[in-house]
């Protein structure tokens, strides 16, 4: 294994994201392709087509230096589907991770017993069938893997996971017999072989033919795998567009209202964790064309921002709290840019915080170390920020990217070496960020007035409030 290396592939919102890495976590290669989305309200949509012509180009140019690839994986956003015929090909549009317009199609679903958001993949898929004409569902990795192997591949059960499939049972549940439902896919297990790379495909990305091609697991457990973050009480925080919290136990951590969903690994553990609509995108809606870094440092003056915002990308929340109705606020008047953008870097991170409380008032194990992946956390003043408003370090890999995880889970899938094992010796730590207690008591009081307003506008329950407050005494890596 150490003369191999190892391919990753991101399909992301807003790009794809290609890297090679090497078994002791050397990166080899990289390369990277724009996607561009369609946005209107609760409308969210992407084009299949324009996902593998984005891996060939970024496959290619990390690549260019010709490294043996020994395996690869793949991973996408976690509920985007779309429809496919008999072949594969797609009939209908990609609905994207926070597409809102099934909320019809979810209250049916819910109403027939199944714990399932209306921007999960299982009532988008009905939604598309409505619109669209029947089809097979389809998850966002399958169109580019079934492109590698050269015919159509089983889905992985990370990413069905949102499409109802129970990944304890290993099947598909009993689902309300619809008209005009679409058709089911056969389901693996993440690090599963679904075949090789096959002459037309190596042609196009430059990948050599041959190759083996791994089921691969969400963005949001890629970001995790790529973090370390896979021994009990881990808990990585991906911040990209949106905000993903994933940790790893023993067993599912059970939630009654559905919010924090539990994916699982492929030794058989439990991944749990949750997505918010909070995040990264909303500094790129607010301030396009901003220099990021020239931004965190006007902003270190604003501690905490005259303004306290939560900073929703998109309509509805989904973690720590399930409300289609919340919107993006601002409590008080930003003191000008500078403070507006203060505002928003707080704003993710007390809802970050939040999410953690969340998790401590469902039992979760939250006392094994932390990780900051993502986009988000190439900012050093915004992870040194959001350890202080946490107030418990963090550690920061090298490399952060989604690409990462489905690296290591193609060693895993190739090798049959356990995934953790892996993953310890191909992820490296970049650096620490330990909080700054003064900080951390600084940010107490804005991020109370946050959970009552949230709880005032009937977002967050009380118990989940009151919860909040009583940790705000505490260290937040208790358990």
């Amino acid at each position: 294994m150490s003369q191999e290396a190892w391919l990753g592939i991101d399909l992301g919102t807003q790009s794809v994201r290609v890297l090679v890495v090497g078994a002791d976590g050397a990166v080899l290669g990289r390369g990277t392709a724009p996607l561009e989305g369609r946005r209107d309200g609760p409308r969210h949509e992407q084009d299949p087509g324009e996902w593998w012509a984005a891996v060939t180009v970024a496959s290619r140019a990390a690549l260019r230096d010709r490294p043996r690839v020994a395996g690869l994986a793949v991973c996408g956003t976690s509920g985007t589907v779309l429809l496919t015929d008999p072949a594969g090909r797609p009939v209908s549009p990609a609905l994207m991770y926070d597409d809102g317009r099934a909320w019809a199609e979810a209250e049916r679903l819910r109403s027939a017993g199944l714990a399932v958001q209306h921007t999960w993949g299982l009532p988008k898929a009905l939604w598309l069938a409505r619109v669209h004409g029947r089809g097979t569902v389809t998850h966002q990795p399958d169109i580019v893997t079934a492109r590698l192997t050269g015919h159509p591949v089983p889905t992985d059960s990370s990413h069905a996971l949102k499409t109802a499939y129970d990944v304890a049972a290993d099947a598909w549940p009993d689902i309300p017999d619809v008209p005009g439902a679409p058709g089911l896919p056969d389901v693996v297990r993440p690090g599963t072989r679904l075949g090789e790379v096959c002459p037309a495909a190596a042609e196009a990305t430059g990948i050599p033919a041959g190759t083996p091609v791994i089921a691969g697991m969400t963005d949001g457990c890629a970001a995790q795998i790529a973090s370390g973050a896979l021994r009990e009480g881990s808990w990585n925080s991906v911040l990209g567009t949106t905000l993903v919290l994933k940790g790893a136990s023993p067993l599912p951590v059970r939630d009654p209202a559905g919010i924090v969903y539990n994916h699982r690994a492929p030794d058989g553990s439990w991944l749990p964790g949750g997505a918010s609509s909070v995040g990264a995108g909303v500094l790129t809606a607010a301030f396009s064309g901003a220099d990021p870094a020239a931004m965190d440092e006007r902003a270190a003056v604003h501690e905490p921002a005259g303004a306290i915002a939560y900073p929703l990308v998109s309509p509805g929340e989904r973690f720590p709290f399930l409300a289609p109705q919340a919107t993006a606020l601002v409590l008080g008047e930003p003191a000008g840019d500078a403070d507006l953008w203060a505002a928003l870097l707080q704003g993710v991170a007390f809802t970050e915080r939040l999410c953690l409380d969340y998790l401590h008032h469902l039992g979760a194990p939250l006392d094994g170390p932390l990780g900051f992946t993502g986009g988000g956390a190439r900012s050093p003043y915004w992870n040194q920020l959001r350890v202080d408003v946490l107030g418990r370090p963090a550690r920061v890999p090298a490399q952060t990217e989604p690409a990462l995880g489905m690296a290591v889970l193609a060693a895993h899938g190739v090798t049959g070496v356990a995934l953790p094992d892996i993953a310890e010796g191909m992820v490296r730590i970049r650096t620490v960020v330990t909080p700054r207690p003064a900080r951390t008591a600084l940010f107490a009081e804005p991020y109370a007035r946050l959970v009552d307003e949230l709880a005032t506008r009937g977002w967050l329950p009380e118990p989940v409030a009151a919860h909040a407050h009583r940790r705000l005494t505490l260290d937040t890596a208790d358990s």
